[in-house]
C-alpha cells in the first residue's frame, strides 16, 4: 500500500510538471550551455580571468549572476582576480576606479551614458584581449553584466562589438494589482507573489529571482499593491513587511512604490475627513510619509487611483485632481518621493463619450502640478483594448510629465491562455506620431521628455506575474514581461529584434527554430484583434470577468459599461461615430490627425468602427462591403491561430516533450475561443445586418442563444465573491 502511494504521488507530481515546465521558472535567465565549440572556447578566453569591483551589494549579485551563468553556459567555474593584471581578460568595474590607460580607452564613450548606462567594451592591453564593463554607477554595473550574458545567450561576437547603452526613461516600473488577501485582480497566472503573513523573516526565493528577472530587463520600479487601494498597506505591520521586500529589491536597483488610498487619513487616521485642504490632513499625510521613510529611505512614493470606479479622492470633498496630487506630493517632497496620480477617470454623472472624459476631466490641471508628480494615461483611451487610437492626452499635456501605463496582463486579450506578443501592440503606440508639435511629435519621444523636456520620465506595465511556476501562466506571456522592460528601457526598439532577444534566450539560436516562432510571435495581437475586436469594434467583451464575448449586454448599472454602447449596431449600420456629427471626440487630436480620421477615405481602417457608424454595406478599400469585410476579419483571426498551431507542430524537433505539450494545449484552447468569438459575434451582428455569411467563412456551431446562455463562475481574475 505504501509502495502504491509514492508511485501515486510521483505520477501526480509528474503530470504537474508536464502541465508547467520546471526549466521555465527560470525566464529568459536558463543559461543554455554552449554547444558550438569554437564559440564556447571564445567566450571562455574572455572570462578566463574576471576582475569584479568589489564595491557593494549591487555588484555582489552582479558577480552572483556571472558565477551562475559562465558554468551553465561554458562548463567550467569562474576564476575571480582580487587585482587587474596582465593576465586579466575580464575587467568589471565603475570608470572612476580604473586604470589611467583604460579609462583612456573608454573616455570617450563614457560621455554618452547616464548614471544607469553602462559601456562593454573589448581592447587590445599589452597585446593581450581585454574585456571592459564598466559605468558611472554600481548600478550601471549590473545592467552591464546582463548585458554581457545575453549577448553570450544570444551566441553574439562580443569582442567585435561595443555596446553604449543607457536607458532613456527613468522609472521602468512594474504595477502589481495584487491584493492584501493575494488574490490578483486581473492577474491570471496564480496568486500573489507577496506572501504577508510570513513576511518580513521569510524571505522566499521568489522575491529574488523576480529581482533579478527585473534587474535583467532594466525595470528600476515596483509597486507591489493594488491601484484600488486599501489602506492597511500603509500601517506599521505592513510597512514592516514592504520593509523587507524593499532590503531585497534595493541590490538590484528597484525601488519600492506603493498605491495609496485617498481616503487612509479617515480610515487608519481616525480623521474625520480626507480633505486634502485639511490642515490636520496634510499633516498626517506628511507624518505618513515620515514613517515610511525611516523604514525605508529609498522608497519611490505613492500611486493613487482617485475618483475612478468607486475609489474616493478629492473631489468628494469639492476640490480637484491638482489638490490631491499636491497633497501627497507635498509630504513626498522631502524625502524625493514622487506621486503618480493616474488618469482613468470617467463617470456616470457624465453622460458624453467616455473616451473624452481623461482629456476634458485633466487638461485644464496642465502645469498646475507640483514638480514631484507624474500623471498616469492609459495608452487608450477607453481601457486596455486590443487596439485602441492613442489617448489624446499624449501631446496635448505639455507642461505636466506624463507616464504611459500599459496592461501586461492580458485582461482582454484572452488571459494567459492566448498566445499574444504584446510587445507589437506598445511599440504601434510608442511609435504614433501624435502631430502635436509638428511632424516627429511621437509618443516615445512625449514619455522618454525629449519633446516637452519634462525631466520626469516613466513607463508603467500592469504586472501579469503570479505564483504559477512559470511566472505568467503561459510560456510566451514571459515575453510580454521581458518586452514591456526592454522597451521601457528604450521605446525606440523593434518588436521584431524584442522577440527575437526573446526565443534565444529561452529556447534556441537556430534560425530554423527562431525564424518561424518569431514570425508567429509577430503576427499573434493581430490574430487576436481580428477574432475580438476587427475594424476599430471594442470593449464588446462579456460582463465583469471579461472572459469571451458580450457584444449583446445591454443591462448593466450605467450605460458606459454596456457593450452596446461602444458598437452602436442597428440596422442602419455599427459603430461608434465620434466625427463632429457624433461625439466629437476626434476634435481632442492635432488638426491633421482630426482631419484625416474624421474622413472614412483617409482613416486607417484598423480604427475605422471606433470613430465611424457606418451601413452594413459600406464600401472598403478591398471592395468588399462592411458585413463581409467585419466576417471575413473574424474567420482571418481564427485561421491565424491555426496557423499558430501548425508553426509550433513544425518546431516539435527542437523541444522537449514538456515545453511542446504545455503550450500546444494552450493554442488548443485559443483555437477553440476565437471559433467562439467568431461565431458569437456574427450571429448577434448578423441580427441586425440580416445578410448572409460570406463565402469563406464557417458556420457558427451553436446558435446565438446557446452562446448569450453561457456563464463563467471559473473565470479568473476577479476577486471572488463567495456566497
Amino acid at each position: 500500500m505504501k509502495h502504491k502511494t509514492v508511485f501515486i504521488l510521483i505520477s501526480f507530481l509528474s503530470l504537474v510538471a508536464q502541465s508547467q515546465n520546471l526549466n521555465d521558472y527560470k525566464l529568459w535567465l536558463k543559461y543554455n550551455k554552449i554547444e558550438n565549440h569554437d564559440l564556447s572556447q571564445a567566450y571562455s578566453k574572455t572570462t578566463n580571468a574576471v576582475y569584479i569591483a568589489n564595491i557593494g551589494d549591487i555588484i555582489k549579485n552582479a558577480k552572483r549572476e556571472l558565477s551562475l551563468a559562465l558554468p551553465q553556459m561554458l562548463g567550467t567555474q569562474v576564476t575571480y582576480e582580487s587585482r587587474i593584471t596582465s593576465e586579466t581578460t575580464l575587467i568589471i568595474d565603475v570608470f572612476n576606479n580604473l586604470p589611467e590607460d583604460l579609462k583612456l580607452a573608454v573616455k570617450k564613450n563614457i560621455e554618452n551614458i547616464d548614471k544607469e548606462g553602462f559601456i562593454i567594451q573589448s581592447i587590445s592591453r599589452n597585446n593581450t584581449p581585454l574585456t571592459i564593463i564598466t559605468s558611472k554607477e554600481e548600478i550601471g554595473l549590473l545592467y552591464g553584466t546582463f548585458r554581457f550574458l545575453r549577448e553570450m545567450q544570444m551566441h553574439e561576437n562580443i569582442s567585435a562589438k561595443t555596446i553604449v547603452d543607457s536607458p532613456k526613461i527613468q522609472l521602468r516600473m512594474l504595477n502589481h494589482w495584487d491584493n492584501l488577501d493575494r488574490s490578483v485582480e486581473r492577474g491570471y497566472a496564480g496568486f500573489s507573489l507577496w506572501n504577508w503573513q510570513k513576511l518580513p523573516e521569510y524571505i522566499d526565493q521568489r522575491y529574488i529571482d523576480y529581482a533579478r528577472a527585473n534587474a535583467s530587463i532594466g525595470i528600476n520600479a515596483t509597486v507591489l499593491t493594488n491601484v484600488n487601494a486599501n489602506a492597511l498597506v500603509l500601517t506599521p505591520m505592513y510597512l514592516e513587511k514592504v520593509e523587507a521586500l524593499a532590503n531585497v529589491f534595493r541590490s538590484y536597483g528597484i525601488q519600492v512604490y506603493l498605491t495609496a488610498r485617498f481616503s487612509a487619513p479617515i480610515e487608519i487616521g481616525n480623521l474625520e475627513t480626507a480633505d486634502p485642504l485639511d490642515k490636520n490632513v496634510q499633516e498626517w499625510w506628511s507624518n505618513k510619509a515620515a514613517e515610511i521613510y525611516k523604514r525605508i529611505p529609498d522608497f519611490g512614493g505613492f500611486l493613487v487611483k482617485a475618483n475612478s470606479e468607486g475609489q474616493p479622492g478629492p473631489q468628494n470633498y469639492g476640490r480637484n485632481h491638482v489638490d490631491g496630487a499636491n497633497l501627497m506630493a507635498t509630504a513626498l517632497k522631502p524625502f524625493g518621493g514622487n506621486v503618480i496620480w493616474r488618469a482613468f477617470v470617467y463617470s456616470e454623472h457624465d453622460d458624453t463619450d467616455r473616451a473624452k472624459q481623461a482629456y476634458d476631466e485633466f487638461l485644464p490641471y496642465d502645469g498646475s502640478f507640483k514638480d514631484n508628480v507624474i500623471v498616469q494615461v492609459k495608452n487608450g483611451p477607453i481601457d486596455f483594448q486590443p487596439r485602441e487610437p492613442f489617448h489624446p492626452m499624449f501631446g496635448a499635456y505639455k507642461k505636466t510629465p506624463l507616464a504611459i501605463e500599459f496592461q501586461i496582463t492580458q485582461e482582454y486579450l484572452g488571459f494567459s491562455t492566448h498566445l499574444v506578443f504584446l510587445p507589437k501592440l506598445f511599440e504601434e503606440i510608442l511609435d504614433i506620431d501624435t502631430y502635436q508639435k509638428g511632424t516627429e511629435s511621437t509618443i516615445a519621444k512625449i514619455i522618454d521628455g525629449s519633446l516637452y523636456g519634462n525631466k520626469l520620465t516613466t513607463m508603467a506595465g500592469v504586472a501579469n506575474i503570479g505564483t504559477d511556476l512559470n511566472w505568467t501562466g503561459h510560456p510566451f506571456a514571459q515575453a510580454n514581461w521581458y518586452g514591456f522592460g526592454r522597451l521601457a528601457w528604450d521605446p525606440n526598439l523593434n518588436s521584431g529584434q524584442i522577440a527575437d532577444e526573446w526565443i534565444r534566450a529561452t529556447y534556441t539560436n537556430d534560425k530554423a527554430f527562431v525564424e518561424p516562432i518569431k514570425k508567429m510571435m509577430l503576427t499573434s495581437r493581430e490574430a487576436v484583434v481580428n477574432y475580438m475586436n476587427p475594424l476599430g469594434l471594442h470593449h464588446i467583451f462579456d460582463t465583469g470577468h471579461h472572459y469571451g464575448p458580450g457584444p449583446w449586454v445591454d443591462d448593466l448599472g450605467r450605460p458606459d459599461w454596456n457593450p452596446v454602447y461602444y458598437h452602436n449596431a442597428d440596422k442602419n449600420g455599427i459603430g461608434f461615430d465620434r466625427t463632429t456629427s457624433g461625439s466629437n471626440a476626434l476634435e481632442q487630436y492635432a488638426p491633421f490627425l482630426e482631419k484625416a480620421y474624421s474622413n472614412t477615405n483617409t482613416i486607417p481602417e484598423e480604427y475605422l468602427l471606433w470613430f465611424h457608424h457606418l451601413p452594413w454595406d459600406y464600401k472598403l478599400k478591398n471592395g468588399e462591403i462592411l458585413w463581409d469585410g467585419i466576417a471575413l476579419k473574424y474567420q482571418e483571426g481564427v485561421d491565424q491561430v491555426d496557423d499558430m498551431i501548425k508553426t509550433w507542430e513544425a518546431a516539435k524537433p527542437f523541444l522537449n516533450e514538456e515545453q511542446f505539450n504545455e503550450v500546444h494545449m494552450l493554442l488548443q484552447i485559443q483555437l477553440k475561443e476565437a471559433k467562439w468569438w467568431r461565431d458569437a459575434c456574427l450571429l448577434y451582428f448578423q441580427t441586425f445586418s440580416n445578410l448572409p455569411l460570406p463565402k469563406g467563412v464557417e458556420k457558427p456551431a451553436h446558435s446565438l442563444e446557446y452562446y448569450q446562455s453561457l456563464k463563467f463562475p471559473f473565470a479568473p481574475g476577479i476577486k471572488p465573491s463567495w456566497n
